[in-house]
């Protein structure tokens, strides 16, 4: 009778063992490459739909900020041109030649699983009679209230020119009764230049003789009475203004007080923007109008490639980023140039988690992908402008955003 050599008995269950190992490994890797396999559109963002299935208390019916840009040469309709007198003289990039001014607007955001409307400025008059709407913020928000100003104006110019309280600049549309301003504050915090005592104090005991002070608990005069006054406000805390390289930590550091005393020991600018969100969230929820709607906008990122503003960075691009583009220059990972939209975003979620009065407008995700959409060279400045936009152009999109948002919120 034949027999079974017994070495080869010996190595079987060493083999299946062996074998088992092997393919129970590959599975892990092949789940951990799945997990850690960044989806398309979602790195960009830290606004996740909350627990009732509604994305920061809107309904999810349609995730407008999740999607990509077409190109459509025959635009729907013309909103608006270089002829609107308050574009800032820098971002119309029509009127100041830029290679791809008029192609800007060609470019149209295809949310994922529905449209995006496009803002039709005479139906939203009539609809919103009667209300007040304030941006407040730093330019960016300006930028987003002169295309929302430049659509509406489109339609009619029964208009007047006023500065609510406190506000930058303003207008009433007369027919309609309906007012927009922009309120001007880079922190929403007051702030500003600090030098040490001669006689001496807390601070100049511990070295610092010159600074920014931030009083944390203190809302800027600029928009104090905006929350009372304005229907619709629209928030916006620039990425900018909170970046190391815009306080020297050293030649001009940011030194926060709160209860009008320093806050001892001191704190980093990260933490400071926490004090900062979590005081004026609280403000404008105690002192909002009745019945007001508030939006915090999340970060507009900048493209600055090859360095930043002050290195030599430059935004010449003249279509819309690819996906891996798109990561290559935002990417936490990578700690890439303008890296610290991403990070500001998560101190902004972590600030309106639980603010049920709150909705964020995530314009994040769609503005990473438009390098192509600053005015660059054409922004007159002895540098490219990779920051602000071009008007017409992106910020447009951010106000089709704005009111296709709004009907839920106001149950119309």
């Amino acid at each position: 009778m034949a027999t079974t050599p017994p070495n080869k008995l010996s190595l079987f269950p060493l083999l299946s063992l062996l074998c088992f190992i092997s393919i129970f490994f590959l599975l892990s890797l092949s789940k951990r490459a799945s997990l850690s396999s960044p989806n398309t559109h979602r790195s960009a963002t830290v606004f996740p739909p909350k627990s009732d299935g509604s994305r920061n208390g809107i309904s999810a019916a349609c995730d407008f900020s999740d999607g990509s840009w077409i190109y459509d040469p025959n635009p729907r309709s013309v909103r608006y041109d270089s002829s609107c007198k308050e574009i800032f003289k820098g971002w119309n990039c029509v009127r100041n030649s830029k290679t791809n001014g008029l192609e800007i607007s060609k470019w149209r955001w295809k949310p994922k699983d529905c449209d995006l409307p496009s803002f039709d400025p005479l139906k939203f008059l009539q609809t919103h009679r009667n209300t007040n709407i304030g941006f407040v913020g730093d330019s960016l928000n300006r930028n987003m209230f002169v295309s929302l100003f430049c659509m509406l104006r489109s339609v009619t110019g029964d208009l007047k020119k006023w500065r609510p309280a406190g506000a930058d600049r303003g207008f009433t549309f007369l027919r309609y009764n309906l007012t927009i301003a922009y309120h001007r504050t880079n922190l929403l915090a007051r702030y500003g230049r600090w030098s040490a005592n001669a006689n001496g104090g807390e601070l100049e005991a511990l070295g610092f003789k010159e600074g920014y002070r931030v009083d944390v608990d203190i809302p800027d005069s600029s928009w104090a009475k905006a929350p009372s006054f304005h229907d619709i406000l629209i928030l916006n805390t620039g990425h900018w203004w909170w970046a190391p390289s815009k306080f020297d930590p050293l030649k001009s550091p940011m030194i926060f007080f709160e209860g009008d005393r320093p806050i001892l020991p001191t704190i980093p600018s990260a933490t400071g923007l926490d004090r900062v969100l979590s005081n004026m969230v609280n403000f404008v929820e105690k002192t909002k109008r009745p019945g007001g709607i508030i939006f915090f906008r999340s970060q507009s990122p900048r493209h600055f490639e090859g360095g930043d503003w002050d290195q030599g960075g430059t935004c010449q691009r003249l279509q819309p980023l690819l996906h891996r583009e798109v990561e290559e220059l935002f990417s936490v990972r990578n700690n890439g140039t303008n890296v610290e939209v991403r990070l500001v975003n998560q101190h902004l979620y972590n600030s309106l988690k639980s603010r049920s009065s709150f909705h964020v407008l995530d314009i994040t995700r769609m503005s990473e992908y438009r390098a192509d959409a600053h005015p660059a060279a054409a922004g007159g400045k002895n540098h490219d402008d990779c920051m602000h936009w071009c008007l017409p152009g992106l910020t447009d999109t951010w106000n089709d955003l704005l009111v296709a948002t709004l009907p839920a919120i106001e149950g119309l």
